[in-house]
């Protein structure tokens, strides 16, 4: 399968999978072209994924450990072709920015999801009647930890949740990708 980056169409059989590693991949890509162009005015660019499923991103081996799910080993395999992509010999503020803070692909995502007793994150609810999630403890870090999380010396730059937005977010200067279907032309 192909997709026609002009129309955003998708040519040829292509699985939700294929489809899933497309977005992962599309996004990764524009955040690094935004992030590029934000990067000397002293902007960090964040970019933020709502998922459909918390066991998709984070999942538990059998000694509770967190080990990755489907969207984050792809997001992990996409990330390093990008990166490899865009790093370069050139010695410029940005270029020393990805060798430094942005090589190591585990530190660069993060996912933020409700807790259960056991301390595993689960998928979120919004509650009947309302528009908030009880996802309280993740916004609650973002959001009080907002001047790290935009500071350059954090290393995060993609954020994955399962989450409606709640308030308190400001959007303006992330990018979101969203489960959503692409198009397919046979």
């Amino acid at each position: 399968c192909i997709r026609d980056r002009s129309t955003g169409d998708i040519v040829g059989d292509i699985s939700e999978k294929d489809m899933r590693r497309i977005q992962i991949r599309e996004t990764i890509l524009s955040h690094f072209e935004k992030e590029e162009k934000l990067f000397d005015k002293g902007i960090k660019c964040l970019s933020l994924f709502f998922i459909d499923e918390v066991a998709k991103y984070r999942q538990y081996d059998e000694n509770g450990d967190e080990v990755l799910g489907e969207y984050g080993k792809m997001f992990e395999q996409e990330y390093i072709n990008v990166l490899n992509e865009y790093v370069t010999l050139l010695d410029t503020p940005y270029q020393r920015y990805l060798k430094s803070t942005c090589s190591d692909v585990e530190e660069v995502h993060k996912g933020y999801f409700s807790i259960d007793k056991k301390g595993h994150a689960i998928d979120s609810k919004v509650k009947r009647g309302s528009e908030f999630s009880d996802d309280i403890s993740a916004y609650d870090l973002i959001l009080k930890n907002k001047e790290r999380l935009l500071s350059f010396d954090e290393p995060t730059r993609f954020i994955f949740s399962h989450s409606a937005q709640r308030e308190g977010w400001d959007l303006s200067l992330i990018h979101i990708s969203e489960p959503t279907r692409l198009r397919r032309i046979s």
